[in-house]
This record gives C-alpha cells, sequence and structure tokens, in this order.
C-alpha cells in the first residue's frame, strides 16, 4: 500500500513540476521598459492591504505602473483587486495613490471583482475590453498572469515590480508553486470569473468606475 502512495505522490509531484515549467517560460514576455511597445492599458494585479495601507509588494506594482504611465508606455491604468466587502478594500486605496501622483482621474480605472489573477485577466478582456495589455507585477507572479493573458487571447507584456526584496519571498515562491497549477486548470477547463457584469469601455473615462 505504502508503494502505492509514493507512486501516486511522486506522480502527482511530476505533473506540478511540469506545470510550473511550462508556466514559468512565459517569462520571456517580461520586458524592460525601452523595450516595451506602447499601448493602451496597463493592468496592474492587486495585492494585500492591512489597516488600509497598501503593502510593499502592491506599492512597488502601483510605482511601476506610474512609470509606465508617466513615460507614455501606457494611457490609462486599470487597477484590478479584491473589494469584495465593504471592509476590504484593495482597488480605492490604490486610486488614492496614483491621484496623490498626479495620474489623471479619468485614466483610472477600477475593477472591484478582480479576486484572483485569472479573474482579474478574464475580466480584463470580457468586461472593459482590452486586446492588448502591459501586465505589472513581480517577476515571481508574472509568468502565471502572462500564461494566462495569453491562453485568454491577450496580446500581452509584462512589466516587473521588483522594486527592492520582500520579507514574505519565499512564502510567496511556495504559494505560486500552487497557483501555477490552478491556472492551468482554470484555462484548460474554461473557467468563469465569479462576476463579469455590464461591459465598460477601457478608451472612455475611468470615473464611471468609482464607487
Amino acid at each position: 500500500m505504502f508503494k502505492y502512495i509514493l507512486y501516486f505522490t511522486s506522480l502527482i509531484l511530476l505533473i506540478l513540476i511540469s506545470i510550473n515549467l511550462m508556466i514559468v517560460s512565459f517569462e520571456k514576455e517580461i520586458k524592460e521598459i525601452d523595450s516595451l511597445k506602447e499601448t493602451n492599458a496597463g493592468l496592474v494585479l492587486g495585492a494585500s492591504t492591512k489597516n488600509n495601507r497598501i503593502s510593499d509588494i502592491f506599492k512597488d506594482r502601483l510605482d511601476s505602473a506610474l512609470k509606465l504611465y508617466k513615460n507614455k508606455k501606457i494611457e490609462k491604468i486599470l487597477i484590478s483587486g479584491d473589494h469584495g466587502t465593504e471592509e476590504y478594500d484593495e482597488v480605492n486605496l490604490a486610486k488614492q495613490y496614483l491621484l496623490e501622483n498626479n495620474v489623471k482621474e479619468e485614466d483610472i480605472f477600477l475593477d472591484h471583482a478582480g479576486f484572483d489573477t485569472y479573474d482579474s485577466l478574464y475580466r480584463a478582456k470580457e468586461v472593459f475590453g482590452i486586446s492588448e495589455v502591459i501586465i505589472v507585477s513581480q517577476n515571481f507572479h508574472l509568468g502565471r498572469a502572462l500564461y494566462i493573458a495569453h491562453s485568454l487571447g491577450l496580446d500581452a507584456q509584462g512589466f516587473s515590480s521588483d522594486l527592492h526584496k520582500y520579507i514574505t519571498e519565499d512564502k510567496n515562491n511556495i504559494r505560486e508553486f500552487l497557483a501555477r497549477a490552478k491556472a492551468f486548470l482554470d484555462v484548460n477547463f474554461n473557467s468563469l470569473p465569479k462576476f463579469l457584469g455590464v461591459k465598460i469601455d477601457i478608451y472612455g473615462d475611468g470615473r464611471q468606475t468609482w464607487d
């Protein structure tokens, strides 16, 4: 019996490693700012907040999006994060940070139902009508995001927001190992996001997405 358990465990581990290697290969689409082609939208993937403050990881994503915006690589910034309850709100904290850093109000779009990376990218395409996008996140996350984006038919480039070391780095890498397997299942089983909703034109005024 133990032998079969060992075989089964080894098989699962081999599958997980194979999925991870395949998804990590999408990191080739991470580019330096000078190599990025200009596009209308930059997608900032949400990250945790605590006590109404953005985390270091989230702040670095926003600062990287600001760099793209100020260098005219993007015209609009879509912040996709978790605003599932009144008490927990990633997107409005990020919006306020961008406003304080001189992003025009009409250029800030909020996706309140970006509960995970797959939902964020699916909604970016189907709700906001995005076909070309620069995805902003840390390297450990970007391979998965780019894999999902290309699987959904998006013309996606990645821009790294690794501006310094994070104390959660080991935890992030372990979590990402399993998250890549979930992304593989979402893509191959054509999962739907938790919410869709009415279409919003990313070429319009972002204030229509504010609450």
